[in-house]
């Protein structure tokens, strides 16, 4: 194998914090109905996950900011200062959007809201490098700035009449330390860019990343009570019926992409659960 044929292959990577991507974040749902995520695994702590005052939580589209920013993080080949920096033009391309002014806007804002969202573990989660799971308080993003370009610079932009009020910018973001010192200590999960993209559906790129901590938590199989799931992912719906209408094109889409070879719901007794079972590892 060529030395640009093993580039290409390492650069369709996504290294996630194995941690992070076991916990909940964002709302699949876009939802400002709560003003928190609460999560309490059956190992006991509590997860949260606060909004900046006056700003809604993490949503689908700041889900897939988060998965560009590690990648691009990964394929810089994860900088000790966390630092990456890129143009919003090129960063809406990369993650299959269209490049206008409402997207600049909200390709900002999602920045500001992973800088500005807390993350607060009371024993749940895991700091490799730590003794005992973290009893405090981090954010995705340490910090985020955004430079207008010069005017000269954004003359190629004059096919986007809107942009007169949102012109393009240059970014430069840092991932947190919590973050960066997982994905140092080799405490991580790995996705395919291509099949991450290939999933338009952003209850089943959630399912990916979770399915993936599965697996490399060793799990051929991986049964879950479908209340727990709701939780972890996280959903709104309640009702087991919604649940499944919810899961259930995303189980269709997983399978399709040969990320999965079997989901399917069982009811034991009163209770609901759900079985996957792992296809083999993709490329």
């Amino acid at each position: 194998m060529t030395f640009v044929a093993r580039r290409r292959i390492a650069t369709r990577a996504i290294v996630l914090d194995r941690s992070l991507e076991s916990l909940p974040i964002f709302r699949l749902s876009d939802s400002a109905e709560d003003t928190a995520i609460s999560f309490s695994p059956e190992s006991g702590g509590r997860w949260r996950v606060l909004p900046s005052p006056g700003d809604r939580l993490p949503g689908t589209f700041d889900q897939d900011v988060y998965i560009e920013l590690l990648h691009r993080y990964h394929e810089a080949g994860a900088p000790e200062d966390g630092v990456i920096s890129f143009t919003l033009h090129a960063f809406l391309r990369s993650i299959g959007r269209r490049v206008d002014g409402r997207t600049y806007e909200q390709l900002r804002s999602a920045l500001t809201r992973l800088e500005r969202t807390t993350l607060e573990s009371s024993g749940v989660y895991v700091a490799a490098k730590e003794a005992q799971p973290l009893e405090g308080r981090f954010t995705i993003l340490s910090s985020v700035s955004i430079a207008r370009r010069r005017l000269a610079e954004r003359e190629q932009f004059t096919l986007f009449p809107v942009l007169a009020a949102s012109e393009p910018g240059d970014a430069r973001v840092t991932i947190g330390p919590v973050i960066r010192s997982n994905i140092a200590a080799g405490h991580t999960v790995t996705l395919s860019a291509t099949h991450y993209m290939s999933l338009t559906n952003p209850v089943a790129r959630r399912l990916y990343r979770l399915l993936e901590v599965a697996r490399e938590e060793g799990m051929v199989t991986w049964r879950v009570p479908l209340a727990s799931l709701a939780e972890q992912l996280p959903l709104t719906q309640r009702y087991p019926s919604h649940l499944q209408r919810v899961l259930q094109p995303a189980h269709e889409m997983l399978l399709a992409a040969g990320l999965l070879r079997d989901a399917s719901f069982r009811q034991l007794n009163r209770d609901w659960l759900v079985d996957y079972v792992l296809a083999s590892r993709a490329a």
